[in-house]
């Protein structure tokens, strides 16, 4: 075999085994990264979650809002990477407890009994209006002792938050809008952020208080990270309020 041959062959092999360090290493990378979000969001392969929709306000039964429904599919795909599968039931249907499958519950208190049952018992420190009547104060979020008020297509406030009832327990997400485009902005700001927001808290209990901007003009990709609000959320009652925090302020 001459030399030049010789350095060809070399070559060639050189690059194959290169090229299969690199598979192997995209390979790892790929399969940690899936591994962490399976964990964090509690659904390994094959497994099953609940999606809890709410009633549409002033729609008839299993009438679900348009946004909503938006929010629904941007769950559904950040479950099927994780190789995992989704039931959708109604909110008034899911006379079950948490903890044995991963939940995403969808919708404000007023349309969405199992999210009102939620607020009550995991998150006492939250208050939700839900006066019928018009007024600055109609579906304000009390938190604690500050109070954030919506103004309906400028700013829109809402809840997400990751809760476990214990180590081994599947967490249930909560998306808890003052309108269904402040929960399909929550549902959207949790596929694309998943993997920051292990970073950050890992696989235990949080709830933020996020703000979306001028939806009217931006849908829901304009968030703003308000304030991570775990411990007055989950304080056993809340103060009354002290600061009103008017839209846009």
């Amino acid at each position: 075999m001459s030399e030049d041959v010789r350095n060809i062959v070399l070559g060639v092999i050189a690059t194959g085994v290169a090229a299969a360090i690199g598979w192997f290493a995209r390979t790892y990378l790929w399969r940690r990264g899936l591994l962490r979000k399976q964990r964090f969001l509690g659904l390994p392969a094959n497994s099953e979650c609940l999606l809890v929709v709410n009633r549409h306000v002033g729609g008839g039964d299993w009438s679900v809002a348009r946004r909503d429904v938006f929010a629904l599919l941007e769950l559904s795909a950040l479950i099927k990477d994780c190789g995992a599968h989704a039931q959708v039931i109604a909110h008034d249907s899911a006379q079950q407890g948490f903890g044995e499958r991963t939940e995403f519950c969808i919708g404000g208190p007023k349309s969405n009994q199992r999210m009102a049952a939620h607020l009550q018992s995991l998150l006492p420190g939250i208050r939700v209006n839900m006066d019928d009547e018009p007024g600055p104060d109609r579906g304000a979020f009390q938190v604690g002792s500050e109070r954030y008020r919506m103004q309906q297509g400028t700013v829109e406030h809402v809840l997400l938050a990751r809760l476990t009832a214990g180590q081994d327990a599947r967490p249930v997400f909560l998306a808890c809008g003052q309108h269904s485009n402040a929960n399909h902005a929550a549902a959207r700001y949790l596929a694309r952020h998943h993997a920051k927001l292990t970073r950050k808290h890992g696989n235990n209990s949080f709830c933020l208080l996020l703000k979306v901007v001028n939806s009217q003009a931006y849908g829901p990709d304009v968030v703003e990270l308000v304030a991570d609000v775990t411990r007055a959320a989950t304080a056993p009652a809340p103060a009354a309020p002290r600061n009103s925090h008017r839209a846009g302020t």
